[in-house]
């Protein structure tokens, strides 16, 4: 199905989970971008381990997108305090994808740096997971509330669909009224 939020000429199909759990987001990211036009897009969150694979690629294609994307590997210098970087980026962000991999179970089962965003983003209700590597079934016995929201997973798309997805996701027409 397509989403409301599709641009007229978008080829990009949905299930119907897809667009149930992700229209609250949507409508969170024209909110906030009214309000916040300045803001990242997304905040992209994951595990350490994944920061120069699967991270950096999805990454780079939602930039190549035209995303605008808060990603740790770029946004935080040698020597700058870890911790209040990741909570300017979380302030500066419209909304926050969860790149769910077996290594981010790990993580956030340890309760790592991981854990305080999702706690950030998932009391904002601005978050969304992308499983990759990972099942749904997989999250929710590792975090039950991050688990009960629907995404993209990327054993359904590819990683390119998925970060198509998410460009439209997020793209906000600054003439287009609000759905």
């Amino acid at each position: 199905m397509k989403a409301s939020w599709s641009p007229g000429g978008s080829t990009l199909t949905y299930t119907s989970d897809q667009v149930r759990s992700l229209t609250p987001v949507r409508r969170a990211v024209e909110v906030r971008a009214r309000q916040e036009p300045e803001l990242r897009d997304v905040f992209l969150c994951h595990a350490w381990d994944d920061r120069r694979g699967t991270a950096t690629e999805l990454c780079d294609l939602l930039e190549a997108r035209g995303v605008s994307v808060w990603f740790s590997e770029k946004d935080i210098l040698l020597g700058q305090p870890f911790l209040r970087e990741i909570d300017r980026g979380l302030a500066q962000s419209g909304t926050g994808l969860a790149l769910v991999t077996p290594a981010f179970l790990k993580r956030v089962n340890n309760q790592g740096v991981s854990d305080r965003e999702l706690s950030a983003l998932l009391a904002r209700d601005l978050l969304f997971p992308v499983v990759h590597g990972v099942t749904y079934d997989e999250l929710r016995g590792v975090s039950p509330l991050l688990g009960s929201r629907h995404g993209l997973d990327t054993g359904e798309d590819s990683m390119e669909i998925v970060a198509a997805k998410i460009a439209e996701l997020v793209a906000v027409d600054d003439e287009a009224p609000a759905s």
